[in-house]
């Protein structure tokens, strides 16, 4: 009987074990500070994290690309726009993240569910020095779509706010 308590109290604790998350997993950094190296394009920047060179990627936003490549020429194909008129929109969309945040700007960067894309960049929420959030300020005025991709979701429904109340004002590039 005693043997019988003893075996069921080691069960328990290796299905617990197994059940839960290594520690690591469980107190994953949620808020980081970076300083801004350079704006990329519309939805990437180049920061100096934690003493390294790390390129952010935007979550749940997706500006048009700024040079004729892949992804340019599938948006193109997708809007039915051209070539030409799709990077030109993606040089605008720099062009305005280039207003907001500059080279050797402090910027906060907060992180959702994944931590780094399959390319190794690190996926955040960018927070300027005046408290607002890149990302949504981004399609707020209309230069970029959304792009929810899933674990990373937190701030789906901002943004989609965002980017209905800049295409209702034909505000950025939907002019």
């Amino acid at each position: 009987m005693k043997n019988l308590r003893c075996l069921k109290k080691l069960f328990c604790i290796l299905l617990l074990a197994t059940l839960t998350p290594p520690l690591q997993a469980i107190c994953v950094e949620k808020i980081g500070s970076a300083k801004v190296i350079s704006v990329v394009d519309g939805d990437t920047l180049k920061v100096n994290y934690k003493g390294k060179e790390e390129s952010v990627r935007l979550i749940g936003i997706d500006a048009p690309e700024t040079r004729p490549n892949k992804k340019a020429r599938n948006d193109a194909q997708r809007s039915g726009e051209d070539l030409k008129t799709i990077t030109a929109m993606g040089k605008e969309a720099t062009n305005y993240a280039k207003s907001l945040v500059r080279p050797g700007d402090t910027v906060k960067m907060e992180f959702d569910a994944q931590k780094r894309d399959k390319y190794g960049r690190l996926l955040a929420y960018i927070y300027l020095s005046n408290g607002k959030m890149l990302n949504e300020e981004i399609v707020k005025a209309g230069y970029a779509n959304l792009m929810t991709v899933p674990p990373n979701v937190k701030y789906q429904g901002r943004f989609l706010e965002a980017y209905r109340e800049a295409r209702e004002s034909r505000d950025g590039l939907w002019r």
